[in-house]
């Protein structure tokens, strides 16, 4: 009797103890791995990436707007505080913050901001090589409108006489070409309108981050409700689809501008595919794009003026279908997505174009290269809690014969241009498959892969300025190949 008592109370102190190691194992937290920030004009994110799911709190305080966010279960550590210097003086929404170890376990974030925010904050599982994540997404109240966005970018650049592309980023060795002035075109009179509407407010003057403001003592007025994470900013309801001609109109005069969306694919958290040297997708693909906007810009559609509209023009993240909806929202006549291919062995090289299916991808490799592109969402942080993310997606599946076959026309004319330059084609013909960022219902929309940057001999091409030029010289011929055969209807825009 007294054995089975002693064995009981030995078995009672070990799950005791097992249950205390518990507790000890579950408060000491995660491990703050790196944090990023993405300043954008759309809006800022910032990514705090950890070895472990973060629970979180934040509240907003309007006078002057600030956020406060608290992450419970870690302590302040040199990655945290590595948060003050990454703030950007540019940075459209973020004026500086403030760290510190506000209670035991749990460290502040405090965002003084120069304009009220719509604030996201939400959590990623591991994907490709980030492990957990927490998202603070920083919107704008008053959603940008991206044909506003055209209209003061062509306001920018009207009074330029001379000077070149100064955005694009640089590559190692390389020095960016001029580009032609651009010329006045059909936006002249909503530009004139939009010059006199009073600017927005100065913001604040930006807060000075020293050392000593590493870790500050946070005060925060009378707290307020927590803020439920919130939905993004309603996007601006695309106009209804308009019915196009099939290729067969003539090729007669239109009456209004040609806008050609151009989307630079990944940003941001997504790098897209990373060359044997390192080169990441996204700068160069943003590069080619830059380049090609210069092209458009400065050309015309049987004597009416172009225009480009970047979905992204800096290194941050877009949703895929938040590109298609940029381009519905300018009402665009083309759609061409820029990438860079890559496989698994650095053998496979050559440029592709592909468009839409709505039956199945044309080849294995066609389906496998949609699967890869379309995962961009999940390695670029999608908040898919939000129910007007699915509606919209829903939307986006709409596709028409008309479109995917005028899809297929600018992809051929594409192709031709680029075998035209000498570059080698991975595919001969346009290619198939059911990529989510060219579901837009009344626009032709292709994505264009560029060569394979897996492959070391066309990676050193992408970084070439002189290859790039070439590229998009023979994207814009194809462009215009298109249009000579396939002439825009004429309509009236509804801005």
């Amino acid at each position: 009797m007294k054995a089975a008592g002693l064995k009981r109370r030995v078995l009672l102190q070990g799950g005791s103890i097992a249950l205390m190691l518990g507790v000890h194992q579950i408060a000491r937290g995660a491990s703050i791995l790196a944090v990023r920030v993405w300043p954008a004009a759309d809006y800022t994110r910032v990514t705090i990436e950890s070895d472990a799911r973060l629970n979180s709190q934040q509240l907003v305080v309007g006078s002057p707007p600030r956020l406060a966010v608290d992450i419970e279960g870690i302590d302040l550590n040199p990655e945290l505080r590595e948060l003050v210097g990454k703030i950007k003086p540019s940075d459209p929404y973020i004026n500086g913050l403030r760290v510190g170890q506000y209670a035991p376990k749990v460290v502040r974030i405090v965002f003084d901001l120069k304009q009220a925010v719509v604030p996201q904050v939400f959590s990623l599982a591991p994907v490709a090589a980030y492990k957990h994540r927490l998202v603070l997404d920083l919107y704008p109240e008053q959603a940008i409108d991206p044909m506003e966005a055209l209209i003061a970018e062509r306001l920018r650049d009207a009074p330029r006489t001379t000077g070149g592309n100064n955005n694009a980023p640089a590559v190692a060795g390389n020095t960016p070409q001029p580009s032609p002035a651009p010329t006045v075109d059909a936006l002249g009179e909503l530009m004139a309108q939009q010059s006199m509407r009073p600017g927005p407010p100065a913001p604040p003057p930006p807060v000075v981050s020293g050392p000593d403001r590493a870790a500050p003592a946070l005060v925060v007025p009378a707290p307020v409700p927590p803020v439920v994470a919130a939905a993004p900013p309603r996007p601006v309801q695309p106009p209804p689809p308009v019915a196009r001609g099939g290729g067969t109109a003539t090729a007669s005069r239109t009456d209004r501008i040609i806008i050609v969306a151009l989307d630079p694919g990944h940003g941001g958290e997504d790098p897209g595919a990373t060359g044997p040297s390192g080169t990441r997708e996204k700068d160069i693909v943003l590069q080619v794009a830059f380049r090609l906007r210069d092209r458009i810009n400065a050309g015309s559609v049987n004597g009416n003026p172009m225009r480009a509209f970047l979905t992204r023009d800096a290194d941050f993240f877009v949703p895929l279908g938040v590109r298609v909806q940029k381009a519905r929202r300018v009402q665009a006549d083309l759609f061409v997505s820029i990438h860079a291919d890559a496989f698994t062995t650095p053998a496979a090289r050559g440029a592709s174009v592909f468009a839409l299916s709505q039956s199945g991808a044309s080849s294995s490799a066609a389906r496998w290269m949609a699967n890869k592109e379309n995962d961009a969402d999940k390695v670029g942080g999608v908040n898919v809690g939000g129910h007007e993310a699915q509606v919209q997606r829903a939307l986006l599946d709409m596709s028409t014969t008309a479109q995917i076959n005028d899809s297929l026309k600018l992809g051929g004319a594409m192709l031709g241009e680029i075998k035209g330059i000498g570059a080698r084609l991975h595919k001969g013909q346009v290619e198939q498959a059911g990529f989510a960022v060219l579901k837009a219902p009344d626009i032709p929309s292709v994505l264009v892969e560029t060569a394979f940057i897996s492959n070391p001999e066309e990676e050193a091409n992408l970084r070439r300025v002189d290859y790039q030029e070439n590229l998009a010289d023979a994207l814009m011929r194809g462009i215009q190949r298109y249009f000579a055969q396939n002439p825009p209807l004429a309509r009236s825009r509804q801005l």
